[in-house]
């Protein structure tokens, strides 16, 4: 089959920076059953087609480092490229705004199936943080038109919840870069300091300031560090809220660390902690979970599809809750290791080629084709 994906960024020529490595996991698999061509609506900043991992990327570039082009100059663009690139069998809009609403409109012209995978903030709205398409009309627009898809994805039952209250039934299958059986040494310490690691990016709707909150109200009775992992888009408003509560010393901002270095990084850590606002799966969950690390944080997400049973998780965003939680659990090392392992079993289970193999038999099901024989 030849499958068409639309992303509005990820696919970096590098495969190192400034990619979603589930993304590269999931496509590159594919890519050896399956003819792929990325379209990317607005990364680099001129058009050009390259290999990635075995699958084609086509980007459409963008006229202005600042400005990039308008939503219907992305579609004149996308048209152009997907007519260019011949005939397609299905077409999937990773994200819902745009890319899963163009990824419709495409399936619509082209008179093939569409596929939108709603991994963000498309059913949600924090104005407080200027975050989730429901802020806007134009972005409930955008969202309403990628649920016409033939057929709509989320990676979490959490998210499958907030599809179904907008309406649309979708398919879960998580997405995921896990992709081998992993260990590492169980309990949780129970003495030493205690380790607690993050990755994502430092961003409002990650909310790190929750964390190193809670990590100020921990350290009072506990020796705690806190390695934060990924890009500070705040401009080291983090940094500067760490040195405020009297905690500078106690966390280590590591910026963007590449995947293949993470691994390190978890394996050295005790408890993964998640503080987002919103969380429509998490991808790091399951990298903490697949390394043997209990996972602690706010109802959002695999967080909140796991708890009890392979999560804890806090219902408020309220430090000394967290911080209560956390230390209840590191003092539990009984506890903390049985849910790590049911975590774990889960994430080992749909590793990358679990979930291609879901993809593969999705794709065929839209595009009414069957497995050859």
């Amino acid at each position: 089959m030849r499958i068409a994906v639309v992303a509005t960024g990820g696919l970096h020529p590098s495969g190192r920076e400034q990619v979603v490595p589930s993304w590269l996991a999931l496509l590159s698999r594919l890519a050896h059953r399956h003819e792929i061509h990325a379209f990317v609506l607005k990364h680099l900043p001129e058009p050009q087609t390259y290999d990635l991992l075995g699958f084609t990327v086509h980007d459409l570039g963008r006229p202005s480092a600042l400005v990039g082009p308008s939503r219907w100059a992305q579609q004149r663009s996308l048209r152009r490229a997907l007519n260019g690139a011949g005939s397609f069998d299905l077409i999937h809009g990773l994200w819902g705004d745009p890319a899963g609403q163009f990824a419709v409109r495409g399936g619509r012209r082209n008179k093939v199936p569409s596929l939108a995978t709603m991994d963000s903030g498309e059913f949600v709205s924090l104005p407080e943080i200027d975050y989730g398409s429901q802020r806007t009309l134009n972005g409930r627009r955008a969202v309403a038109l990628a649920c016409q898809a033939t057929k709509v994805h989320v990676c979490s039952q959490f998210m499958a919840g907030l599809a179904a209250a907008h309406g649309v039934d979708a398919v879960m299958i998580p997405l995921t870069t896990v992709t081998a059986p992993e260990s590492r040494k169980q309990p949780v310490l129970t003495s030493g300091p205690l380790k607690l690691i993050q990755v994502a990016s430092l961003s409002k709707v990650k909310n790190q300031h929750l964390l190193i909150d809670a990590l100020a109200i921990l350290t009072r009775s506990l020796d705690a560090h806190l390695d934060l992992v990924g890009e500070d888009t705040l401009g080291g408003t983090l940094q500067r809220h760490a040195a405020e509560r009297g905690v500078a010393a106690r966390v280590t901002f590591h910026g963007f660390v590449p995947q293949d270095q993470l691994s390190p990084l978890l394996a050295d850590a005790d408890i993964y902690v998640q503080t987002s606002l919103h969380e429509a799966a998490g991808v790091s969950v399951l990298e903490a979970a697949a390394a043997g690390l209990p996972v602690i944080g706010t109802r959002f997400g695999y967080v909140a599809d796991w708890a009890r049973d392979r999560a804890r998780a806090i219902d408020r965003m309220d430090a000394a809750l967290l911080a209560q939680a956390i230390a209840t659990l590191h003092a539990d090392a009984d506890e903390a290791r049985a849910m790590a392992a049911r975590a774990q079993a889960w994430a080992l289970e749909r590793d990358v080629s679990w979930v291609a193999d879901r993809f593969d038999a999705l794709y065929r099901e839209l595009a009414g084709v069957t497995q050859p024989m």
